[in-house]
């Protein structure tokens, strides 16, 4: 009995060691990332690799240099209206969407669904040239509704939140049904209520890929009052050339946002990742 509760422990204390070692490696390119944004431009760029802390001081000024070069404010709220809004249009349309697949029947089912199906598997930026042309021709380049555009609807959410409905049981919509409840009402008070851990993994893939997302706000906002913090990084990576200190101080403010975003929901985003089975 002793040898199995030895054995026990030895497994437990192997798995948390493993563990550690796996979230240091993890926090290895943040920690790295930061050392460099205080460090001057020679000290980035010495390929000794035990030359990790800054010799000459943390130059925190760095900071400062960016920040007046970009107006971050103006990044931070243009990305996160971009994300705002595309939680919540991804959600608003999925979550219907979903439950017109999941529990209803209507002709051509299986091939509307199958459409959507086939977006899922087609690459995203086929649809970057017409999206571009509809945006113009709507007159909403360099505004928040052309970088919200393209999330305004989701195949990927659709069929997540399908997926969500069809593990509901029948029972409840059947007894909501024979308590005389319409489809809207079954759907408002009894089913959508109850997806409520999918819509949060929705939510959570729709706001890191808003983020990560590039390419598009690189295209439809030029202008840099428009722009937001993924595009206005990769634009300064052109104007400082080999500045390594001052794009790490830029790229170290760009990440707060998300950062703050975990800390305060960092229930729901475990919640959501756990039910989805997914990754980010």
């Amino acid at each position: 009995m002793e040898g199995a509760e030895r054995r026990a422990r030895t497994r437990k204390l192997l798995t948390h060691v493993v563990l550690i070692i796996m979230a240091f490696i993890m926090l290895v390119p943040f920690a790295w990332m930061i050392l460099t944004a205080v460090k001057t431009t020679q000290e980035s760029i010495s390929v000794d690799p035990f030359y990790i802390l800054p010799a000459s001081g943390w130059h925190w000024e760095n900071f400062g240099t960016v920040w007046k070069s970009y107006n971050f404010i103006v990044l931070y709220k243009n990305t996160l209206l971009m994300i705002f809004f595309r939680v919540v249009c991804a959600c608003l349309t999925a979550t219907m969407a979903g439950y017109a697949f999941g529990r209803l029947n209507f002709p051509f089912k299986k091939i509307l669904f199958a459409l959507v199906l086939i977006q899922m598997m087609v690459p995203g930026q086929i649809f970057i040239i017409p999206q571009y042309l509809m945006v113009s021709k709507m007159g909403a380049l360099n505004t928040t509704f052309g970088l919200v555009f393209p999330g305004l609807v989701t195949a990927f959410g659709t069929y997540l939140l399908k997926t969500g409905y069809e593990g509901l049981p029948k029972d409840l919509e059947e007894a909501a049904m024979i308590d005389g409840c319409n489809v809207g009402q079954r759907f408002l008070h009894i089913m959508m209520p109850l997806t409520r851990s999918s819509m949060i993994s929705l939510g959570i893939f729709t706001a890191v890929f808003a983020f990560k997302d590039l390419m598009w706000p690189m295209i439809v906002c030029t202008n840099a009052s428009t722009t937001t913090l993924s595009a206005g990084l990769a634009k300064m990576q052109g104007q400082y050339g080999s500045e390594y200190p001052t794009m790490m101080a830029a790229a170290t403010l760009a990440v707060l946002p998300m950062i703050i975003i975990y800390v305060i929901f960092q229930k729901q985003f475990v919640e959501g990742i756990a039910t989805s089975g997914g990754k980010l």
